[in-house]
């Protein structure tokens, strides 16, 4: 079913496997353009050649490092950043960090900087995998090493490394989450789902929604679990931007359509936060029912508040400083010379080759574990949450 599923929705060819991850100096200043929306972890073989080459000369632990960043607006953006470059500068590298707002053009018009700045290396988390084609190529010829970061950059044989969590994986656990909750192998139902989904210009987005979508659909098939709405592929599912305004305005049409009745909604499958944060705001204004089992991604601390309210059930953890962590390593070991470490050379090809990766493991927070995964381990401090 795995490889259905995936072969059906991703533009490249690629299946996923189930992998376990995971002095200072001066430094350059990081800024942001003006704001334009309105929201928002055994070593394979060496990169060839061609694909980039490691700095002719490097100082152990030295060189400019630049690290561009999708948005300021996205609370996980910003703690990636903060950790990426907090990480950096404790290994002894100067750090040019951006956030592009969300805008492409901005995005290009950094790296350009990055490259002439003389940046020595390149971390991208990009806002269209397809969108960095030129300015990468642009780095390729001057011979700087690009580790994608979480997002991976499509058709450009520029890029080096991938560095991320297990994607797959995520959208598994969330479909996983609504499965056992409802105990769909056990429970009669009929139950009542709508889906809501990312950025279809975030190649992960159709990761997530391939995951949690190879353990749902054979409940949908069956007609065990019902999507009233009948938006089910991921083009119908998608949400530009991962905008909790967009998810919300969808929402508010699918309950004012479906569900002002009284009809119960027994579940909503949301891939990230951002998005699970415009539904909740949605069923708050305008649904009358039991609340529903509604899933996210990223912790977020808006989503964790309502988690602990009961507002939404789950959310996937991913501990940006565990990633961060692993890219400083695959930054200090291409730096110096050497291979980064990955764990994973058969899952993510970006339409020039496979791409060498490192994958972290997600878990998933909710209201029985949140205190041991986001307030012992010292990711948020309690008072946040409140």
């Amino acid at each position: 079913m795995k490889k259905k599923v995936i072969s059906a929705l991703l533009s490249v060819a690629m299946v996923a496997t189930l992998l376990v991850g995971c002095g200072s100096s001066n430094t350059a200043a990081t800024t942001e353009a003006p704001a334009k929306e309105t929201t928002e972890a055994p070593a394979a073989e060496a990169p060839s050649e061609e694909t980039a080459e490691a700095p002719a000369e490097t100082e152990a632990g030295g060189g400019l490092i630049g690290v561009a960043m999708p948005t300021k607006d996205l609370q996980r953006w910003n703690q990636d950043g903060s950790n990426m470059e907090t990480q950096l500068k404790e290994a002894g590298y100067e750090v040019d960090l951006q956030y592009a707002s969300n805008d492409i053009a901005t995005q290009v018009s950094q790296i350009e900087n990055m490259i002439s700045n003389g940046c020595k290396l390149l971390v991208i988390a990009s806002i269209d995998g397809d969108s960095l084609g030129t300015v990468l190529a642009q780095a390729k010829d001057a011979g700087i090493p690009v580790i994608a970061y979480d997002r991976l950059i499509m058709n450009s044989d520029a890029v080096t490394y991938y560095a991320t969590f297990d994607n797959y994986m995520v959208g598994t656990k969330q479909g996983e989450y609504i499965r056992d909750t409802l105990d769909l192998d056990n429970a009669k139902g009929p139950f009542n789902i709508e889906i809501f989904t990312g950025d279809p210009g975030d190649n992960n987005a159709r990761f997530f929604y391939g995951g949690a979508m190879d353990v749902l659909q054979p409940y949908i098939d069956e007609g065990k679990l019902v999507v009233k709405s009948g938006s089910v592929e991921f083009e119908k599912v998608a949400t530009a931007n991962w905008s909790t305004e967009t998810a919300q305005s969808r929402m508010d049409a699918i309950i004012a359509s479906y569900y002002a009745d009284g009809t119960k909604l027994d579940a909503v499958l949301c891939s990230n936060d951002s998005t699970a944060l415009g539904v909740e705001n949605s069923l708050a204004a305008a649904y009358t029912g039991e609340w529903p089992i509604i899933t996210g991604q990223d912790c977020d601390i808006a989503n964790v508040k309502n988690m602990i309210n009961g507002k939404q059930s789950m959310s996937i953890f991913k501990d940006t400083r565990t990633l961060a962590t692993q890219v400083v390593q695959m930054v200090d070991a291409v730096m110096k010379g050497g291979e980064a470490p990955v764990n994973d050379t058969e899952s993510y090809d970006n339409g020039t080759g496979i791409i060498p990766s490192y994958l972290c493991e997600p878990v998933f927070a909710d209201i029985n574990n949140y205190k041991e995964l986001l307030i012992d381990s010292g990711y948020y401090k309690e008072a946040d949450l409140q």
